[in-house]
């Protein structure tokens, strides 16, 4: 009889995933990586985390990102914006890459008065 043993790769995810199609803009944070604009769509989320596909071949592990999720135009005041790091970059089909960010921090006003 064979012995099941666990999966060598631990999940390292500290909340659930779901599937959610939204828009993100997303720009790089560090002044010394080559500014850009991306405006892709997220395939999931989670409460510190989005992956999305992107035809941007620029991003790499460990880039430290501006996200804003979910995004409809510069001047919603719906739009939350977020300090974030790439995790993951995948390659995909047709020169396009899969994008895993960990959401470090919000950078939107809070609401609260001095």
């Amino acid at each position: 009889m064979r012995q099941v043993t666990p999966s060598a790769h631990k999940e390292q995810r500290r909340s659930r995933r779901v599937k959610i199609a939204k828009p993100l803009r997303v720009r790089p944070s560090d002044p010394r990586d080559e500014h850009f604009e991306d405006h892709p769509t997220s395939v999931n989320a989670s409460k510190d985390g989005i992956y999305f596909i992107s035809r941007n071949a620029k991003y790499y592990k460990g880039m430290r990102v501006f996200v804003t999720f979910p995004y409809t135009s510069p001047h919603d005041p719906m739009n939350c914006e977020y300090v974030a790091e790439v995790l993951r970059v995948e390659p995909q089909p047709n020169g396009k890459v899969g994008i895993a960010v960990h959401l470090l921090m919000t950078m939107n006003y809070s609401g609260a008065k001095p």
